[in-house]
């Protein structure tokens, strides 16, 4: 098992003319400590769990190119990208950018957004909750048509392009893998198994019984269950190294292969490379 560090909350001790540092420090500390992946989330206000909506936020993938230039094995995503703030071509030709820049490290990572609060806010589209899910499968046809070998047109019901050109494409071939977020039965997950490369659940969901749904889809639709990364997004406990570790197992044994998420006071100097040491060669070992 990997574990991947979610960067969830700027709003660092030393305010906005720290945060380069402070940043850059906290992702350091998660590369040399073995974590397998970064991601931060594509909001631009923050989320109620987290927080006030007047905390700190950057725009997710500004951050992800510049963590890209200061990196070399961290693989790199938008945990996970709203559908509806970007167009599908422009979103497919930001994730390859960050791909080739990054050394083949991009992953896209997105779902049905859902923060209707930021996207109001700032007049971004938030059509209904059926419309978003529609927009959503056809941005994941045109990426993958986008990181193909087809140039040809495409028209879907909310998007149409002219010509899907891509150049260069991703140095990941197929593709950078694909990760759609959330753990709904009846959209989300046929879709995991229509389209993605992962699937990304909650650390509090039923796994079992989602797993047992994406199964299910993947019956349905012919897909190899086994091809699809199970990862599950939770928050660990720095103080509590133990309890983490006794979660993960259990994940593991559903065939979880991936835990992601963050804990509170990664700003703290060392506090990363701490977590990371205690607990990346035991997670690894839990996937011998």
């Amino acid at each position: 098992m990997r574990i991947g560090l979610h960067v969830s909350d700027f709003t660092n001790p030393g305010g906005p003319a720290a945060l380069r540092e402070d940043l850059l420090r906290v992702v350091g500390e998660a590369e040399e400590s073995g974590f397998r992946s970064v991601s931060v989330m594509d909001h631009l206000w923050q989320i109620p769990p987290i927080g006030d909506a007047e905390r700190a936020m950057l725009e997710a993938y500004t951050t992800l190119g510049f963590l890209a230039a200061r990196t070399e094995r961290v693989e790199l995503l938008a945990w996970v990208t709203a559908v509806t703030y970007r167009e599908p071509g422009l979103l497919a030709k930001l994730v390859t950018t960050l791909d080739v820049l990054s050394g083949g490290r991009a992953w896209l990572g997105i779902g049905a957004a859902w923060f209707e609060q930021e996207a109001t806010g700032l007049g971004l589209p938030f059509p209904g909750t059926a419309e978003r899910f529609e927009r959503l499968e056809e941005t994941l046809r045109i990426c993958r048509q986008m990181w193909s070998d087809s140039e040809e047109p495409f028209t879907g019901r909310h998007y149409a392009l002219g010509r899907t050109l891509n150049s260069p494409q991703p140095l990941r071939r197929p593709h950078p893998p694909i990760l759609i977020g959330g753990g709904g039965e009846k959209k989300t997950l046929r879709l995991v198994a229509q389209y993605a490369d992962a699937c990304n659940l909650f650390g509090g969901d039923d796994i079992a019984r989602k797993l047992d749904v994406l199964r299910a889809h993947c019956e349905d639709l012919g897909r190899d269950y086994d091809e699809i990364e199970k990862t599950v997004m939770a928050v660990a406990d720095p103080d509590d190294v133990e309890g983490f570790l006794e979660q993960a197992r259990g994940w593991a044994a559903l065939g979880v292969t991936h835990v992601h998420g963050g804990f509170r006071g990664y700003f703290e100097p060392g506090s990363v490379k701490r977590f990371g040491d205690a607990v990346v060669p035991r997670l690894a070992e839990l996937g011998a």
